[in-house]
């Protein structure tokens, strides 16, 4: 059963190079995967404030992890079926947003899906056919409706025995957020990266129209499924591309439906232009499990949110939505 990742996102330095230009790179790993802030070499004094905003991300990785004993997230799956827990501030509204972001989604979005990733056998990065059974169980212990919030208190507790959060889906997301927060103060523009899935555009580039951002085509390493321009906002994607394995000639990807506890087929890879980051990797799941339909309907209602999807029935993506923040250099 083969396994893969690829990446989905790649740095063009500007959409006409000059001789001169020049970047300064700044990177770490943390949350299994490579974080990096791109700075011009006018912004050379911002290498310390970069430094310190990959602190902050270790921070958050050592605080969110459901792979460390001693982390927050862990405590909570480890005592919020027993009672309400009390969490820190940021954690809570946090948790609060992944609530409204599955009330938002019509389910799509739930990071109480931990049960049905493992399942899965992609938890542990290798992908194994479950029977019905696993499924069905796995299913009873998903559905973010059962987690119950005391804003009072600032407490969270599980509905159901054996319940937990991962946030996976969001963490890294969010992780770019609170970094450009801290290189902002510091620096007029930079270009957060979280591996191959996401991006957080700190001001607009060195030359004041935008950073320019390569979709890598999901089908062909070679090819590029578009070209935006990101100006103060985010990029996220995913597809199924990054992770899956085959069984009797199909394949399956990671990104599971918490609604129906199968991998979503509908749709190749889904990108997303948000004005945070914590938004647009959040939508870039929900879009891909909920498909088009799903996306169309949260852009009538979300004004800013861009997305440029590739059906799985499809050769051409189709663009849903705007953004202010984001132009297209290349017809998608």
């Amino acid at each position: 059963m083969p396994y893969n990742r690829r990446s989905f996102l790649n740095l063009i330095a500007r959409s006409e190079p000059r001789t001169d230009d020049s970047w300064l790179h700044v990177s770490r790993t943390a949350m299994a995967c490579r974080f990096e802030v791109t700075l011009p070499r006018s912004e050379e004094n911002g290498v310390v404030a970069a430094t310190e905003a990959l602190d902050e991300i270790d921070r958050l990785e050592a605080q969110l992890t459901v792979f460390r004993d001693s982390s927050e997230v862990s405590y909570v799956n480890a005592h919020a079926s027993d009672g309400p827990v009390e969490v820190s501030p940021s954690l809570f509204e946090l948790l609060k947003l992944c609530k409204q972001l599955y009330e938002a989604t019509h389910q799509c979005f739930d990071i109480t899906s931990g049960p049905l990733t493992r399942c899965w056998g992609f938890l542990r990065r290798s992908g194994q056919l479950p029977d019905k059974t696993e499924i069905d169980s796995a299913l009873s212990f998903v559905g973010s409706e059962k987690l119950i919030f005391d804003d009072t208190r600032r407490t969270i507790s599980f509905g159901l025995p054996g319940m937990e959060i991962n946030l996976g889906s969001i963490g890294k997301g969010y992780a770019l957020d609170l970094a450009a927060q801290l290189i902002s103060n510091d620096v007029k523009t930079a270009l957060l990266n979280a591996g191959a899935s996401s991006m957080r555009a700190v001001g607009t580039g060195d030359g004041g129209e935008g950073w320019v951002v390569g979709l890598r085509h999901p089908r062909s390493k070679f090819r590029r499924l578009g070209v935006v321009r990101l100006r103060d906002c985010s990029l996220s994607t995913s597809g199924n591309e990054e992770q899956f394995f085959e069984y009797a000639g199909r394949r399956f990807s990671h990104i599971i439906d918490p609604r129906s506890g199968w991998p979503s087929e509908s749709v190749t890879s889904v990108s997303v232009v948000a004005p945070d980051g914590a938004l647009s990797d959040a939508l870039a799941t929900a879009f891909f499990v909920g498909g088009r339909q799903l996306a169309e309907e949260y852009c009538a209602q979300h004004p800013e949110v861009l997305v440029i999807m590739l059906e799985s029935n499809s050769q051409a993506p189709v663009v849903i939505g705007k953004s202010s923040s984001c132009d297209g250099l290349r017809d998608f």
